[in-house]
């Protein structure tokens, strides 16, 4: 049995007090008040890990610049560190799949997929797909059908970022920033959306054909940028409980009066606002239109956040921290971590606070086993 103890431990009923947590394998054993243990944290807090719903910095690794690509395999276990080393104790890699080539392609995702099964138990963080359909990628429908009947799939989401891609290919307008990632030059790339966009009365049967095939799975769906509560409860109807990253407070409002999950991306609050104009993440928290932040395309932004939102919220730390633990673990029915206590997942975070505006992990065990220890952080606090 291994233990670690502090005097500020975040206790499953949302107390910090000074405990000891105690695992034997992957799984905590007890969470005793006042104990001690051979790891002292001092008086650094001791958090469960954290819970990414939707992170997709890893494309970064992949292709660090337009057209540079790297073997998969190097930059998801690169991309293992990264995690670790913020927090990240169970990621969902957003992949998208789409209908343009070079890095959300079709070639690509199935390069993916097939590193995420050789990888999956030698990564540190619980390390899950959360595959994006981008809607009008309707050939693909088939092969994301078998990657669910295999169980290859933990979370499914469906997007539709191509009408408004469309439109600027029919107006001329400049496509560069989405062209970038694809090989196609400027022109190639207008001409495949155009014909792409012919196909436009197909996407409400395929989305329905995913989505049965994810219902008879088991699998948790989430829509992504919905625009109107109208948008939201179509998903809803299709089974999909995760509104991600909506528009407008109405669309966030109408998905929690539903009691489903409304994610907001970390970087939202970091940063003081939405790189994309949508709504504000830390006005959300406040009027109770978001339970859940994600890392979306920044991997510190997840542990900044919840400190951020204690901060310049005034709320109880705990309920922030369960923004990026306990809430999303639930909201995709894993109920076996997101909170320290007996028979949990043995998912523990050390965290030096002292500087609240930029805490710094200490130590992370995941699943039990030591993934990270930052002796000069452990030895500035004793």
């Amino acid at each position: 049995m291994q233990a670690v103890s502090s005097s500020r431990v975040l206790v499953s009923d949302g107390r910090i007090v000074p405990a000891t947590v105690a695992w034997d394998g992957a799984s905590i054993v007890h969470v005793e008040e006042g104990a001690h243990a051979a790891l002292d944290a001092g008086d650094m807090l001791v958090l469960p890990g954290m819970v990414d719903l939707h992170g997709d910095a890893f494309e970064r690794q992949v292709m660090p610049r337009p057209g540079v690509a790297f073997d998969m395999d190097v930059a998801l276990a690169e991309t293992d560190r990264q995690l670790v080393a913020n927090g990240i104790t169970t990621a969902f890699h957003a992949v998208t799949f789409s209908f343009e080539p070079g890095l959300r392609g079709g070639d690509a995702v199935r390069d993916f997929m097939a590193a995420m099964s050789r990888l999956r138990g030698r990564l540190a963080c619980d390390t899950r797909v959360h595959l994006r359909h981008e809607a009008y990628n309707i050939d693909a429908v088939d092969e994301i059908l078998g990657w669910i009947a295999d169980g290859a799939v933990d979370l499914l989401a469906f997007n539709d970022h191509t009408p408004p891609l469309v439109e600027k290919a029919r107006t001329g307008k400049s496509l560069l920033r989405f062209v970038e990632r694809t090989g196609l030059d400027p022109a190639a790339f207008a001409a495949l959306l155009l014909s792409v966009g012919e196909r436009a009365g197909e996407v409400e049967g395929a989305n329905a054909r995913l989505a049965e095939a994810a219902r008879r799975a088991g699998l948790p769906m989430a829509s992504h940028d919905d625009e109107t509560p109208e948008m939201r409860a179509a998903f809803r109807e299709l089974g999909s409980s995760i509104c991600e990253f909506p528009k407008t407070t109405a669309t966030a409002a109408a998905a929690r009066a539903c009691s489903e999950a409304s994610v907001l991306g970390a970087p939202n609050v970091v940063r003081g606002g939405s790189q994309s104009g949508a709504i504000d993440a830390l006005r959300a928290i406040r009027a109770g239109l978001c339970d859940v932040l994600a890392s979306d395309y920044y991997y510190p932004a997840l542990l900044l956040a919840p400190f951020r939102v204690a901060a310049e919220a005034g709320l109880d730390f705990a309920r922030c921290w369960d923004l990026v633990s306990a809430n999303p673990a639930s909201a995709v029915g894993l109920r076996d971590r997101g909170s320290l206590a007996a028979g949990k997942r043995a998912d523990i975070l050390v965290v030096d606070d002292r500087d609240a505006r930029m805490p710094r992990v200490a130590a992370v065990v995941a699943a039990g086993r030591p993934a990270m220890v930052d002796l000069s952080v452990m030895r500035s606090r004793r």
